[in-house]
């Protein structure tokens, strides 16, 4: 009788540890997309690695006097001309990781991570 009852909590528990991680996964799997910023500034993205969900929006602010790009080397993005004071906007659809760079100044490099 105690092995039955035993077994009997035991299956409780695990159904319910299962309900818990399926409701847990529903949730982050309906996330809201979030805003993320990448500061151009100083000759550079800052920050230089930005990791990021599938649908979440990425705004990169020009702050240099000059202008500048945010250019995939997989061709996946591509800012075009960001001009001084200026943004741009880009909302990620695939999963991977993207190395940018600026089209102008070769120097500058950063890395999307998408989750």
């Amino acid at each position: 009788m105690r092995k039955a009852a035993a077994l009997a909590v035991l299956v409780v528990l695990l159904t319910a540890f299962l309900l818990l991680e399926a409701v847990n996964t529903a949730g982050a799997a309906n996330a809201a997309p979030q805003i993320h910023t990448v500061l151009i500034e100083g000759m550079r993205y800052q920050p230089g690695g930005l990791t990021v969900a599938v649908g979440d929006t990425v705004v990169w602010i020009n702050r240099d006097m000059v202008p500048h790009t945010a250019t995939s080397a997989s061709g996946r993005f591509d800012s075009n001309e960001i001009a001084a004071g200026k943004s741009w906007t880009h909302t990620v659809q695939t999963k991977g990781e993207f190395a940018y760079t600026c089209a102008y100044h070769p120097l500058m490099k950063a890395l999307l991570r998408v989750r």
